[in-house]
């Protein structure tokens, strides 16, 4: 699986016109929740946003869903503030998980 693409190894539903939960997201989830892999923790403030958060950490806006899958708070880039956000600190963590 391509780390830009979250989809590429989910299933296709509702006869192959849209893709479910994607697999990666619940493997980021899991392992940052048992610990299986290090993270740090941010609250989210007043006009953040979670894509610019993931341009800071990893790079690239495009790798916001990692942020949102570890955090557990659905695919959406604006967040209200103080929300807790779960921020994995290993991108070769993450590779090993969805690759």
């Amino acid at each position: 699986m391509s780390i830009d693409n979250r989809y590429s190894d989910t299933k296709k539903i509702l006869g192959g016109t849209a893709y479910g939960t994607s697999l990666g997201a619940w493997r980021i989830y899991s392992a940052c929740a048992n610990g299986t892999i290090g993270y740090s923790t941010v609250m989210l403030k007043e006009a953040q946003r979670i894509d610019a958060l993931a341009g800071q950490y990893y790079g690239s806006a495009k790798l916001w869903w990692i942020i949102a899958a570890a955090s557990g708070i659905g695919w959406a880039l604006q967040c209200p503030p103080g929300t807790r956000l779960v921020i994995p600190t290993k991108m070769q963590d993450i590779e090993a998980l969805v690759g």
